[in-house]
């Protein structure tokens, strides 16, 4: 939960220092840094959590995502070419925390011949973790290609399918999340397919380039509804299952994640909540974040944003959007869908969502209250 906790502060930086709203770029920058280096948060975060020693941990999660990612893109340009650009985003990170910890558990007693004493116990383990993410590197520097170039040539067959193919979109946007490979399908229909662009030079500017009657917004509409009312929803469906005492603290991290989705569209906060340990609602996410897309598409719904699909650029696209208003009817239905679907789901199968972590007697068996008789 380390790294989620930084997340809002990291949304609200970067969304109100943005060009159509208080146009600051420092304080944009501020909050692009904790983004753009989420994989390494993730590394670092993940490693302390698997750990006692959580300083030792850390610094080895962060020298073996430093060279692991170093390696994999020179590789991925030395197998493939100079324009090859390989990323694992933050699978990468999570993967080499993982990496870390365990070499920690393994290593950290290790004792060494007395002249290289010094690098001995745990010591050792940031240097045995670079090595593994040196090999690791290599590795995914020559398979990570195929998985990535799949997936951008999936994308391109999306923006001809209508209601359908921005449905694909939108559930593989979520379920990609996770890998970061979300990015891949969004840069090909965003930006190569222009569906942003044509959805502000179509109701908004008027250009030499633009293409009468493009479905601009095609591939954003159907986030609205989710970022602004479903994933909410979510958060207080987790606050309403979470044990009774652990309501107050879990409240004050679910409102913030909300309000973060709500404002800005930023929605890791509440999503990294339930992705690992509860497959199945993450499942359920993206299946409901494909069906906001098909609804709303066929409803004749176009929006679009500059950043993300949050009430900020909901007002600032309002006037240029077509049929806004419904849209806040399909996000009142969905909110309605997500807490249900969540408070049953978290209660039929036990989830350990956040403020339902099993207590250790629970986990581990109470201890007898009076001796076993003889």
């Amino acid at each position: 939960m380390l790294p989620i906790a930084v997340l809002p502060a990291a949304a609200i930086l970067l969304r109100f220092g943005q060009p159509d709203l208080l146009n600051i770029p420092w304080m944009a920058d501020a909050g692009d840094a904790i983004f753009s280096n989420l994989p390494l948060l993730f590394a670092v975060g993940v490693a302390a959590g698997f750990t006692a020693d959580v300083g030792t941990a850390a610094v080895a999660g962060a020298v073996g995502y430093w060279v692991f990612s170093k390696v994999l893109v020179d590789i991925g340009v030395l197998v493939y070419g100079k324009d090859e650009a390989l990323n694992t985003a933050v699978l990468g990170g999570i993967m080499m925390g993982l990496v870390a910890a365990a070499l920690y558990e393994r290593y950290h007693s290790i004792r060494l011949p007395e002249w290289l004493a010094f690098f001995g116990g745990r010591r050792f383990v940031p240097i045995v973790t670079a090595f593994s993410g040196l090999v690791l590197g290599v590795v995914f520097g020559v398979v990570w290609h195929f998985p990535q170039a799949w997936l951008h040539d999936f994308a391109s067959t999306l923006t001809n399918a209508g209601p359908a193919g921005a449905a694909v979109h939108a559930f593989l946007n979520r379920l990609l999340i996770p890998v970061g490979l979300h990015h891949v399908i969004n840069s090909v229909v965003w930006f190569q397919f222009g569906d942003l662009y044509h959805f502000f030079c179509t109701n908004q500017f008027k250009t030499p380039d633009c293409v009468p009657g493009a479905a601009g917004g095609q591939f954003m509409t159907g986030f609205f509804p989710i970022m602004m009312f479903g994933l909410p929803a979510a958060a207080l469906a987790m606050y309403t299952t979470a044990r009774s005492e652990n309501k107050k603290i879990i409240g004050g991290i679910l409102l913030s994640a909300a309000l973060t989705s709500i404002i800005t569209g930023v929605t890791e906060p509440i999503e990294f909540a339930f992705m690992f340990v509860a497959p199945v609602l993450y499942l359920l996410h993206a299946v409901l974040t494909g069906l906001s897309a098909f609804i709303t598409i066929s409803l004749g719904i176009r929006d679009g944003f500059g950043f993300s699909a949050g009430l900020t650029d909901y007002l600032l696209n309002f006037g240029i959007a077509k049929n806004p208003v419904l849209l806040l009817v399909v996000g009142a239905v969905f909110a309605v869908i997500y807490y249900v679907s969540f408070v049953f789901i978290i209660n039929a199968l036990n989830v350990p969502t956040p403020g339902r972590e099993p207590e250790p007697a629970e986990e581990f068996g109470e201890v007898a209250a009076e001796p076993a008789p003889a």
